[in-house]
């Protein structure tokens, strides 16, 4: 089933999600409306809070990356395969030097600015049968986790750009709080529900 999108401002995405025991109610239910979703909105990554659950869930599908002309051929096939759920994730080590990307979000459309993560993570998280992982990612598929993950402890992309950057968008995150962005999938913003 295909859910609406939170959109910024609305108080569910500055949540730190709260852990989830292995009967969670519908928990298969829930990872496969998330994965719907995400998808619908041509997105890479989805995280719990973004369809209203202050949980701590995400998912990841790095393949809309693995087209960029400069990757190498194992670049290229890692990104297109990586497709990953991540529940009760703990990010153990950021490392190496941090990289700018420019960055967009599902629960923010229209507004994408450079942000600059490490490029190394080693993370602990559990999968969907509940089974326990710790794994090492580097390059895109790091960012995108590190993306996600971070709305898992209630941060936005937008927390990591400047104050500078901020004014100049915040025209545009006023517009998105008040309802009047109009992305080409289902999203619920905050002035809508009378908050």
């Amino acid at each position: 089933m295909i859910l609406p999108i939170i959109g910024y401002g609305d108080p569910v995405l500055r949540k730190v999600g709260e852990e989830v025991s292995k009967d969670y109610p519908n928990l298969k239910e829930t990872i496969a409306n998330m994965y719907e979703t995400m998808y619908n909105a041509h997105g890479v990554g989805l995280a719990a809070p973004q369809v209203g659950l202050a949980i701590r869930i995400f998912i990841v599908d790095c393949e809309p990356f693995s087209d960029s002309d400069d990757l190498t051929k194992e670049e290229e096939e890692q990104l297109r395969t990586f497709k990953k759920t991540f529940i009760n994730a703990k990010i153990l080590k950021e490392e190496g030097e941090e990289w700018g990307f420019n960055e967009g979000c599902l629960s923010i459309p229209d507004v994408r600015e450079d942000v600059f993560r490490h490029e190394q993570i080693t993370i602990e998280y559990y999968d969907e049968d509940f089974n326990k992982h710790t794994e090492v990612y580097d390059g895109l598929i790091a960012r995108v986790i590190q993306h996600e993950y971070d709305h898992i402890e209630g941060i936005l992309f937008t927390d990591r750009i400047s104050s500078l950057k901020k004014r100049l968008i915040s025209k545009k995150l006023q517009n998105i709080m008040e309802g009047k962005a109009r992305p080409d999938y289902k999203m619920k913003f905050a002035a809508k529900k009378g908050r």
